[in-house]
């Protein structure tokens, strides 16, 4: 395995690009945004959910369809949003986009009918689509310029603050709710995601080269090196292989509790091994840095999704004791936790930052909406197959795929 170089492209005049000026500080800002984005636009729905049913008497399946709406709404969308940072940059995209989100979250606090729901959630998805991971990455990406340390840095930095949104909000929803109903929990949660607003706005003011490549072939005259050379087949198959393995690891974290409830755990024993989950997708994402990011992308790509194999395999053959879950769903968690930053450097590792927030857009917009339809999926498997073991080993089985179309898609970029 060779060491990764990072790859210079030419997006404007310059051959290279430093890091821009103030980048640190864009950074801790967008930690923040992060964090309140995903808290209050994803995790507050699963806290909430039961409460709307019960209170409105809306169906659950037709709550979880509005919520899978707006994930497959943001997934398409987000092609769009990273064209338009490649042009103009991340601050009107992601300010516009905090401003819509908080539009967003009154509207379902005012819904007055499910049809209405639908369509503040069709709202929210546009909004996901310019605040949470795909916008901020693009943006760190491009101040990053060629100095792949201080990206893998930046990216860490931002998906581990992230990472806490659901210790953070899930608690704190919970709280409202108590007090306030859904409505209102809403309502103050929009107040909570007003924030986001003024922070993009004024924290993404750094200079931004565009990072659009232009379709006419480079100059004769252009280094080899500065080319950055794109085979669409070749990324067309790393998102085929990307929206895999991402389908194969949330559907684990989906499912892994009725996996376990099946197999005669308690839900408290079955949510305390996904807790440890979630501590192992911090340790991950720790990891990352100093290990993973000296390999070349295919090598960490598959070794990552070689990772999502093993542990989703072993999941699905141990399901008890208790310790020995909470072993495994660790190990899952570490491999989620790399695989996020794998996602967030596939692109540039590969082609440089050209084109950076289209090219973003399209691998996170598939793994987005794949993974929107993977609590329907789960549930459908478990009952065509007959239980949850034989959807783990078929989600193995999955991502064992995706390892070859990595493969595959290696060879055509060489």
């Amino acid at each position: 395995m060779t060491a990764a170089r990072p790859t210079s492209t030419r997006s404007g005049a310059d051959d290279t690009r430093a890091p821009a000026p103030g980048l640190g500080r864009v950074v801790a800002v967008l930690c923040l945004t992060e964090i309140v984005s995903w808290g209050v636009l994803f995790y507050a729905f699963p806290v909430l959910a039961s409460s709307i049913s019960a209170h409105e008497a809306w169906p659950m399946v037709w709550l979880v369809a509005a919520f899978t709406l707006a994930l497959v709404t943001s997934g398409v969308t987000g092609v769009w949003v990273g064209r338009r940072i490649d042009h103009v940059g991340p601050r009107t995209v992601m300010t516009a986009g905090s401003a819509l989100a908080v539009a967003a979250v009154v509207a379902l606090a005012f819904a007055p009918s499910l049809p209405w729901f639908f369509v503040a959630w069709l709202l929210a998805g546009v909004a996901m689509s310019a605040t949470l991971y795909a916008p901020a990455f693009a943006a760190v990406t491009g101040w990053s310029g060629d100095d792949a340390v201080r990206r893998v840095r930046s990216l860490t930095a931002i998906t581990l603050v992230a990472g806490l949104a659901s210790t953070v909000f899930a608690p704190l929803t919970a709280y409202l709710l108590a007090g306030l109903g859904w409505r209102g929990t809403y309502l103050a949660l929009s107040a909570v995601l007003l924030v986001t607003v003024p922070l993009h706005a004024v924290a993404l003011r750094l200079p931004w080269t565009s990072t659009r490549r232009p379709p006419a072939p480079p100059p004769a005259s252009e280094p080899p090196q500065l080319a950055a050379d794109f085979d669409a087949r070749a990324f067309a198959l790393l998102v085929v292989a990307m929206a895999l393995a991402g389908f194969a690891v949330y559907a684990v974290v989906i499912n892994l509790v009725p996996l376990l409830t099946g197999h005669g755990l308690t839900t408290g024993q079955a949510a305390t091994a996904l807790g440890v989950g979630g501590v192992g997708q911090v340790v991950g994402r720790l990891f990352y840095g100093p290990v993973l990011s000296r390999l070349d992308p295919t090598a960490r790509a598959t070794a990552t999704v070689v990772g999502v194999v093993a542990t989703t395999g072993a999941l699905a053959a141990w399901q008890t004791p208790l310790a020995l879950v909470c072993v495994l769903s660790f190990l899952s968690g570490t491999v989620r936790g790399t695989f996020t930053l794998v996602q967030a450097t596939a692109v540039v590792d590969r082609w440089g930052i050209g084109d950076i927030g289209h090219r973003n857009g399209i691998l996170t917009g598939a793994i987005t909406v794949v993974s929107a339809f993977a609590p329907w999926v789960g549930a459908l498997l478990a009952a065509l197959l007959g239980s949850y073991d034989a959807t783990f080993a078929l989600l193995a089985g999955l991502a064992a795929v995706s390892v070859l179309v990595l493969t595959v898609a290696e060879r055509s970029r060489s």
